[in-house]
């Protein structure tokens, strides 16, 4: 009976998120749906088990244990690997930061566990101890807390990824990602152009490309123009091609390219080509700007995908709504604690 009450919960998150993302892919709720379903689908598989259900359930903490106390050493690898091919900024440090902080997490959780098994029975009659592992607790907790929200977010950002879509476009827009020396084409925006051109090629009915960038301060030409250059290079026809070369950023990429994309007659089915960790966010400017479309990922490099979506989480919760509830959420995780070893 319990397994299918699992099933019965399991199937109605898999319910609401396919409603909800076909109803707009960018909502932030739509990762927590997906995390649900998820985490019940796999509760539901394990009571399915039958007599093998707590091998399965042992199995499981040992798989989540191994990569909990893996992923502080991936991270800071990763991140001391970004700062060594990428450049010493404070954005390529961000894995690294994280992994540092996924391991003071980790070491809290441990010193919390461990001081009522060493101190006696009587611990909570120590003070400092008690407060140590008050301490301890609190910071595992708000590590716990903001890790959980990041998995969560990195969930969805690979499921995005692996949903089926549509071919056949009117536009596809290519957003913009900055250029080598004032003039080449980097490998960041080659991947994202050749990915456009891969769109191009499999629709039956080839779409419009549309290279979206305007000419920074430190440029010799706009981002539009020179991947204009680089579609023609690749054999697109220009007739096929429409430059936006007057934004300075995504949401103004969007902006302009919507402009464009509505002075023109016929179908409208748009797509968007970026890099595979930036899809969702551009995707929530797509619904600020009340562009529909279908947001499509271009491949970068495995050791700079963590660093880069974690700027991608940053920088969704720096928006008001987002900061606010994340504030809330992780308010009411700490009140228990608080409540135990600082007020009663």
């Amino acid at each position: 009976m319990t397994e299918l009450v699992y099933c019965g919960i399991a199937l109605f998150f898999w319910i609401v998120l396919i409603f909800t993302f076909h109803k707009d892919r960018s909502r932030y709720r739509n990762c927590y749906i997906l995390f649900l379903a998820i985490v019940f689908t796999i509760a539901a598989l394990t009571f399915l088990a039958g007599e093998h259900q707590k091998k399965a359930i042992i199995a499981l903490m040992i798989i989540t244990l191994l990569i909990l106390l893996a992923v502080p050493f991936f991270l800071i690898t990763n991140g001391i690997l970004m700062y060594e091919r990428e450049g010493h900024s404070l954005s390529n440090l961000l894995s690294l930061i994280l992994g540092i902080v996924v391991a003071v997490g980790e070491l809290a959780t441990f010193v919390g566990a461990l001081i009522p098994e060493f101190a006696g029975s009587e611990w909570r009659d120590n003070s400092p101890l008690f407060r140590l592992s008050g301490i301890s607790m609190f910071i595992s907790m708000t590590v716990l807390y903001i890790s959980m929200a990041f998995v969560i977010f990195m969930i969805y950002c690979v499921f995005l990824q692996l949903i089926p879509r549509k071919r056949d476009f009117d536009y596809v827009i290519i957003h913009g990602a900055g250029l080598l020396e004032g003039n080449r084409i980097s490998k960041l925006l080659s991947d994202r152009i050749d990915k456009a051109i891969d769109v191009f090629h499999k629709d039956p009915t080839p779409p419009v490309l549309i290279p979206s960038g305007g000419k920074g301060s430190d440029e010799k030409l706009s981002e539009a123009e020179a991947m204009k250059r680089y579609l023609l290079d690749k054999g697109i026809p220009a007739h096929m091609i429409i430059e936006e070369d007057l934004s300075a950023n995504t949401f103004e990429n969007l902006q302009n390219s919507k402009k464009i994309i509505d002075s023109q007659t016929g179908s409208k089915y748009t797509a968007l080509v970026t890099s595979n960790y930036h899809v969702y966010r551009a995707l929530r400017y797509c619904r600020k700007v009340g562009l529909k479309c279908t947001g499509i990922g271009s491949h970068v490099a495995f050791y700079y995908w963590p660093s880069a979506l974690i700027r991608e989480f940053i920088a969704i919760h720096k928006e008001k709504k987002h900061l606010i509830l994340m504030i809330i959420g992780w308010a009411l995780c700490m009140l228990p604690i608080i409540y135990v070893y600082f007020i009663q």
